[in-house]
């Protein structure tokens, strides 16, 4: 590849590592054309980015981007293709796991990934794909705010209702004893 043409994809991988939230490395080794393509269709839906780069030339590109880690290092050989998640890391490791699951012959593996510059092994890509989605974290943590204060609205409920019922018990009281003047009488 001409030295220009490299300058570009470098470049062009370093502009995209820096706007994207995250990036999941793959060995996509085995891999038909028919699959990487229904991999990409299925990462284009959490607006996921995959591309096939050169080890060399995606390590040049993270320099500054990425935080220098030897295992990053470890992780860039062989055919490498990369998940560049341009909004969610979890939608984007989930759709992976979830097609390496579904496809149990897949040679498709992950490599590693890299989220807010920081280096993530296989195990922790994995961890990251079982991160609930975005919408349901806001959901949980917005019921727990809300549950404190259901639980003084229920506790508020239950003493007035007490009260009422012993109001209610007063007066069955005495008008069960006869003496219920003006009020009991008119009940």
């Amino acid at each position: 590849m001409p030295t220009t043409q490299k300058e570009e994809t470098v470049s062009e991988v370093a502009e995209t590592l820096r706007s994207a939230q995250a990036a999941i490395l793959t060995d996509y080794r085995g891999l038909t054309v028919a699959q990487v393509s229904d991999l990409r269709k299925k990462l284009r839906e959490s607006d996921t980015r995959y591309a096939i780069v050169k080890n060399t030339l995606f390590k040049r590109a993270a320099e500054g981007i990425i935080n220098s880690d030897p295992q990053f290092d470890e992780t860039l050989n062989g055919p490498t293709a990369v998940a560049f998640a341009m909004k969610d890391p979890v939608a984007a490791a989930k759709t992976i796991t979830d097609y390496i699951a579904a496809n149990r012959n897949t040679p498709l593996t992950v490599k590693g990934g890299v989220v807010g510059g920081k280096f993530y092994s296989p195990a922790q890509v994995t961890a990251l794909s079982k991160v609930p989605p975005r919408e349901v974290l806001i959901a949980q943590l917005l019921g727990s705010f809300n549950a404190p204060i259901t639980g003084l609205v229920g506790t508020l409920n239950g003493i007035v209702s007490n009260f009422v019922f012993t109001l209610q018990a007063v007066v069955n009281q005495k008008q069960a004893s006869g003496g219920g003047g003006g009020a009991g009488a008119a009940a």
